[in-house]
């Protein structure tokens, strides 16, 4: 009886809980049902074991390639950034497309659920999009096969391991609803970018073209302030079936990112422009004497 009695009042409280954060439908514990059998969303095991890879690529390879010339891998390189452009503007266009036809709120809106056409839809751009993080590690890879470890930075080993794992998560627990505005965000971003990207992995003859890159930057961190702003409104609106500590996380997650790029920009353009204006200065000087 006594247990009985214990039981009811966990079941109480975890139905009070849920109704204020929506933290503990079956979908948080189990994941979709729908995306259960797709290509590792059955258990976090494979994605763990791809980061541990990833780290320990990040680990080994530069010492791998210590007494190594430089692989050209330019042809590759081109090929990667096409492939990665033409994916994120597909994933962008469809994102915006199935906010849009779902009328969604861009605060708060839950997750389609339904095996509809558009909730199989959404389902399977959020998997895409958490694919398109497993095959960016590449990024990594290529600027150790070039011996580029100058851009094996904390924020890009820190980028792209956690965003393998945070987008695994949403990809199985909470395919599509509010985050496809700020997924389509980012892959507007990620089309610029490896637009870029393969732009100057073409030669220093098309390095005219790309003088754009702090520009580039400038955008990702407009992203992350929108991502923020967006996650900090969705705190005033009331339950929608989204689960709130899921924007707490995105906050947090999206904060961090946003602090180690302003300190990248800050450190690799005011310095040099700090360092310009001195040389200007001291230029000036001596034609004056």
């Amino acid at each position: 009886m006594e247990q009985s009695t214990s039981r009811s009042r966990v079941e109480k409280l975890v139905g009070a809980i849920n109704e204020k954060y929506n933290l503990t439908s079956p979908d948080v514990f189990y994941g979709d049902p729908r995306v259960s059998d797709w290509p590792l969303m059955n258990n976090l095991t494979g994605v763990l074991s791809i980061v541990f890879l990833y780290l320990l690529m990040v680990k080994q390879g530069p010492a791998f390639m210590a007494k190594r010339s430089p692989m050209n891998v330019t042809h590759l390189l081109v090929v990667y950034n096409l492939a990665l452009v033409i994916l994120s503007l597909y994933m962008c266009i469809e994102m915006v497309i199935l906010a849009v036809q779902s009328n969604q709120s861009i605060l708060c809106h839950p997750v389609n659920t339904e095996n509809t056409e558009i909730g199989l839809r959404e389902a399977k751009v959020a998997w895409w999009y958490f694919f398109s993080k497993i095959v960016e590690l590449l990024d990594t890879a290529f600027f150790i096969a070039r011996k580029k470890n100058n851009q094996l930075s904390f924020l890009h080993i820190y980028h792209h391991s956690s965003m393998v794992v945070v987008c695994w998560y949403v990809a199985k627990y909470l395919p599509g609803g509010e985050k496809l505005y700020s997924g389509s965000f980012n892959c507007l971003v990620h089309v610029f970018m490896y637009t870029y990207y393969g732009l100057s992995a073409m030669g220093p003859h098309l390095h005219k073209y790309i003088w754009w890159k702090r520009y580039l930057t400038q955008f990702q961190i407009i992203q992350f302030i929108c991502i923020c702003i967006r996650s900090i409104g969705t705190f005033f609106t009331g339950p929608c079936g989204y689960p709130k500590w899921v924007n707490v996380f995105t906050l947090l997650y999206v904060s961090s990112h946003l602090l180690l790029f302003l300190n990248f920009y800050l450190k690799s353009y005011k310095s040099k422009s700090i360092q310009s204006s001195h040389s200007a200065s001291k230029s000036t000087a001596k034609k004056s004497e």
